[in-house]
């Protein structure tokens, strides 16, 4: 087992081998043969390359080394494309007023978990309660915006989704999906859940015990200051604005002078 594999349980290092090809034997030269392709993309700013990086990309694409350049290209160059979405990042739940501040909480929120080997491996459940997302949010949706959604959760980003729950969704969100879903791969249309307010339907695919109670589940109550806590640390509080760092998102600081700072993002 190398360092790559340290904290990992022995049936989750198993279930990398047996689902997504990982041998530790050859980790290392999987992980150089990625990094060794991105001389073929000068247009692309490549911010981060350790290998704890490019393995997350490995994991998510199997370990089909031209799908995993393909993919971490993708991820830098979707953020190099849309700097203004990324460098004008707040958190501050009482500021998601669109469509795009959720996004980019599901993007921050993914960026602080895929750090995780295991979830890198296990992947991950997304459940989407849409109960307060008004019509006039919904109007404001447009080709553009759908998009990018698409564009970043699909395309751009190392994670092994096994489904995503929408539940409470009002009329005019089932029919944006019904305009996106051609443009979804047809894996990822098959992962895609729309529940409405059946709970039923949510608990035939996860357990009750795994689920806050509003879902009708047994755990307590979502507490959205625990998710915050996670991602910004422990002293975060309700009444404060964070911005985030570059570094959390990967993207390359824009100068003044119009030029980009020819440094490494951690």
């Amino acid at each position: 087992m190398t360092h790559l594999h340290a904290g990992l349980s022995s049936e989750t290092t198993e279930k990398a081998r047996l689902e997504l090809n990982e041998n530790p034997d050859t980790l290392h030269q999987d992980i150089q043969q990625v990094r060794d392709m991105i001389v073929t993309r000068p247009d692309i700013g490549f911010l981060r390359t350790d290998d704890d990086f490019i393995l997350r990309f490995l994991r998510a694409r199997k370990f089909d080394q031209v799908e995993t350049f393909r993919l971490l290209a993708q991820y830098f160059q979707f953020r190099q494309q849309n700097l203004d979405m990324f460098q004008s990042f707040k958190v501050c739940a009482c500021s998601w007023n669109s469509f795009t501040d959720i996004l980019r909480a599901i993007l921050l929120s993914l960026e602080v978990l895929i750090e995780n080997q295991e979830l890198q491996i296990n992947g991950f459940i997304l459940i989407i309660d849409w109960s307060n997302f008004s019509f006039k949010q919904a109007s404001k949706l447009t080709p553009n915006i759908l998009k990018l959604a698409i564009e970043g959760l699909q395309d751009s980003f190392p994670a092994r989704f096994g489904g995503i729950h929408f539940v409470n969704q009002p009329w005019y969100i089932h029919a944006m999906y019904t305009i996106i879903k051609p443009f979804l791969k047809d894996k990822t249309r098959k992962r895609i859940f729309l529940h409405g307010n059946n709970l039923n339907s949510l608990h035939q695919l996860i357990q009750p015990e795994c689920l806050p109670s509003e879902f009708g589940g047994t755990l307590p109550p979502y507490d959205m200051g625990i998710w915050a806590r996670t991602l910004l640390g422990p002293d975060y509080n309700d009444e404060t604005e964070y911005t985030l760092t570059y570094d959390a998102l990967h993207v390359r600081e824009n100068c003044g002078g119009g030029g980009d700072k020819d440094m490494m993002k951690r």
